[in-house]
């Protein structure tokens, strides 16, 4: 499976009013170093062009630096997402929570945590991008949970930070974990070469300073 069709899209709505393609700007490789993205990150969208990504060593949570997504213009075009992916294949048949801290700046519209569990010929398994509790404002640090099952044939896992509109989010510490299945589910359940886990999820291992 090459990357741009495992990053077909995200959904932006409930009743699938926006698909919007996350594979929309041709990713050069998976670490997105040649774009200045910290290590393990991609960036994508239906706009990617409209905002800016990177790592910020002067604004983080905990360690020395944080992920960013920004809008570089007044009305976005369309929604950009900090993001990368892995396989599944650890997480077969568990239950998964990504956490994460989220600081926000001005959100217009909203943002969003997101994860989203693909399998056979990229069909979407589970997801959720926070939608119906959207991110908005301005807000301090704050950690946010997605908890989703991973199907025994699910293929890969992506997850990032998303931003539809103008404003500025930060994101950093995240963490996967397995938990027990009386932990309740976030999302809905729909029936290239990836890294093996999740990685650079505290944004510590950053290419070059970015700010």
């Amino acid at each position: 499976m090459n990357t741009p069709q495992a990053l077909r899209s995200v959904l932006l709505g409930p009743a699938m009013v926006l698909v919007a393609a996350l594979a929309a700007v041709a990713v050069p490789d998976a670490s997105g170093a040649s774009l200045g993205l910290p290590d393990g990150w991609i960036r994508a969208g239906s706009a990617p062009a409209d905002y800016a990504m990177g790592a910020d060593q002067s604004v983080f949570h905990a360690g020395k630096a944080s992920g960013y997504l920004k809008s570089k213009v007044v009305k976005p075009a369309g929604f950009g997402t900090l993001m990368q992916q892995c396989k599944a294949d650890q997480f077969h048949g568990k239950r998964v929570r990504l956490s994460a801290w989220v600081k926000s700046d001005s959100v217009v519209s909203w943002a969003g945590l997101w994860m989203r569990v693909d399998g056979p010929e990229a069909k979407m398994l589970a997801f959720d991008n926070m939608e119906s509790r959207p991110i908005k404002g301005t807000s301090g640090w704050t950690q946010y949970r997605i908890v989703l099952d991973v199907a025994p044939e699910a293929k890969d896992i992506a997850f990032g930070i998303l931003l539809d509109g103008a404003g500025g989010v930060w994101l950093d510490d995240l963490t996967f974990e397995i938990v027990d299945p009386s932990v309740p589910t976030t999302g809905t359940g729909m029936g290239g070469e990836l890294a093996a886990a999740p990685k650079n999820l505290d944004f510590e291992r950053c290419r070059s300073p970015v700010s």
